[in-house]
């Protein structure tokens, strides 16, 4: 039976995750954190540390370090757990590519800046099924929140990533360049949702709505059932005019252009300049 690690980050309300067979101590880390305090516009590896620490108490052999899409709301700490366990591949859904290709123009990044996932060592496909030692998954491409989000299913579960959220909180916001209320619809109703229903599922954020403790974890037939925004049954008008209508009025999570710009490069910061310091490119009056 897998054994889950989760590590909450309260500033982005990130879940990361460590996935492991116990029996043979391979495992997957899922959706890193690297830290930044945007008003000093420093990093430091707070989060990823703990994960490093554990991985090493545990004697984990890391397989795969996953992202399930490219974080709009933190910088992933892919490169830095890539440092700590080297053999460790960075891995995503082959769509990445598509969103490359968006935001290279949004940030008017240098004409050589990879669009094709090659910054990742490796890209994966719908339904692909993958090996990570003793443990097995599923890709599962469920695009809406962005058109490269990916799921991942190891044995009775999965890892839905920004897609879906605790039965009281909903789905993941649609109004992110490329992304699609109408996409986000199927991929739960005919991606998800088609999963057993005594299927585990682990969020991506948990916002804690009105106070209450942290939880990431809930079956697909409790959020079919008792899904706030998208409970089994509603039809995919209801839901994209309500998903449409609400993702209006929310702002930009507030570190989008400096986490997207780092996440669709795997997870590296700019290279510095000649004076040795790296750069974030902010826009002015982004028309999104």
């Amino acid at each position: 039976m897998l054994k889950i690690k989760h590590f909450f980050d309260p500033i982005s309300f990130t879940l990361t995750y460590v996935v492991q067979d116990p029996d043979t101590r391979d495992a997957v880390i899922i959706d890193p954190v690297l830290d930044y305090d945007q008003w000093a516009s420093t990093t430091s590896t707070e989060s990823m540390n703990k994960v490093i620490e554990y991985v090493k108490a545990n004697e984990l052999n890391i397989h795969f370090i996953l992202e399930t899409h490219a974080h709009a709301d933190h910088l992933s700490g892919s490169q830095a757990l890539k440092i700590a366990f080297p053999r460790a591949r960075i891995a995503i859904g082959k769509n990445i590519t598509i969103v490359q290709d968006l935001f290279k123009g949004v940030f008017d990044l240098p004409e050589d800046f990879p669009t094709d996932g090659s910054q990742f060592d490796e890209l994966f496909v719908d339904n692909e099924e993958i090996q990570a030692g003793s443990l097995n998954f599923k890709v599962l491409y469920t695009p809406g929140h962005t058109p490269a989000c990916t799921s991942y299913c190891f044995e009775d579960t999965v890892f839905a990533g920004d897609t879906l959220f605790m039965p009281d909180y909903g789905t993941g916001r649609c109004d992110f360049p490329a992304g699609s209320a109408k996409d986000l619809y199927h991929s739960v109703t005919e991606r998800l949702y088609t999963l057993p229903d005594t299927t585990r599922l682990f969020t991506g954020h948990d916002y804690q709505p009105n106070g209450r403790e942290l939880q990431y974890e809930s079956t697909i037939g409790e959020e079919k059932k008792n899904n706030i925004q998208l409970p089994a049954g509603r039809s995919e008008s209801e839901y994209v005019e309500f998903r449409t209508a609400r993702d209006s009025k929310l702002k930009l999570p507030k570190l989008i252009f400096q986490s997207v710009q780092v996440n669709i490069d795997a997870g590296r910061l700019p290279a510095p300049g000649t004076n040795n310091i790296s750069y974030l490119k902010i826009p002015l009056n982004f028309p999104g």
